[in-house]
């Protein structure tokens, strides 16, 4: 038995809730587009619904810590798509649990809970990470600009960071790879923003650099001092790439003012 979901986190708590009504354990969860296993006796495709997927997360939060709460949360936001089963087989072994047992979110001998547990620890190591190489522009508006991409959606997570660091500025910090992004005009609280067409905005997508015709002038000075600064303090003799690639890996180089 094999149950389908549209790829939602209220689809996944759509389906655990879908589960226990119909009194099934499916083998798999697929989402759309997933490729069928090649015994299938029966598919059954959840419908989402929103006030099922929300009866399902107050009832994790009556049963879960806190702790384990936020992990569930971050490891959806890996976007990894193994963790749909993990998850959802995670979810589904909490209530089954008996009234009183021991929580199972610290039983890592159990496959799905160290699963979650694992990618979730992927997706907060990227986090720290972003808040480390974060690089922002000014514009001649005074914005600041920040373009990123990282390998999992970990914005949201960030984003808290800056609004306490930069409360008093306005800035804008994109995901390129997922096509939004946070803007802050200096009041309130950061808001969730798209683009309807790209290719209009005035920035790079691809290194995130701002057009010269908005960047700022001091921004361009001070950019060509940071580069500066950074060749300055390298010491040839006490160069290690292989430190440096773990510290601080390729694929974030293209947005790091240091590296361009």
């Amino acid at each position: 038995m094999v149950y389908s979901f549209d790829g939602t986190i209220d689809g996944l708590l759509t389906a655990v809730f879908e589960a226990f009504a119909l009194h099934e354990q499916p083998e798999e969860l697929l989402a759309e587009g997933d490729q069928m296993p090649l015994f299938c006796d029966r598919l059954y495709q959840v419908p989402t619904d929103e006030e099922k997927a929300r009866r399902v997360w107050k009832g994790l939060e009556k049963r879960l810590s806190k702790e384990a709460i936020r992990m569930l949360y971050v490891s959806w936001l890996s976007e990894t798509p193994e963790l749909n089963n993990a998850l959802f087989h995670y979810i589904c072994k909490v209530f089954r649990q008996p009234e009183g047992a021991t929580s199972i979110e610290r039983n890592f001998a159990d496959p799905d809970v160290l699963a979650v547990t694992d990618i979730a620890r992927k997706v907060l190591h990227e986090q720290l990470r972003m808040k480390q190489f974060v690089r922002f522009q000014k514009a001649k508006d005074g914005t600041y600009l920040a373009v990123i991409s990282p390998d999992h959606n970990v914005l949201p997570l960030i984003i808290d960071h800056f609004h306490d660091r930069f409360n008093d500025q306005h800035w804008l910090i994109y995901d390129a790879k997922r096509h939004y992004g946070y803007y802050y005009d200096g009041t309130g609280i950061p808001s969730r923003i798209t683009f309807a067409d790209e290719s209009s905005v005035t920035f790079n997508l691809t290194d995130g650099r701002l057009n010269d015709d908005v960047l700022s002038s001091d921004d361009h000075l001070l950019q060509e001092l940071w580069r500066t600064y950074f060749k300055a303090i390298c010491i040839k003799e006490r160069m290690n790439p292989r430190k440096q690639l773990q510290d601080m890996p390729r694929r974030y180089w293209k947005y790091l003012t240091e590296k361009q």
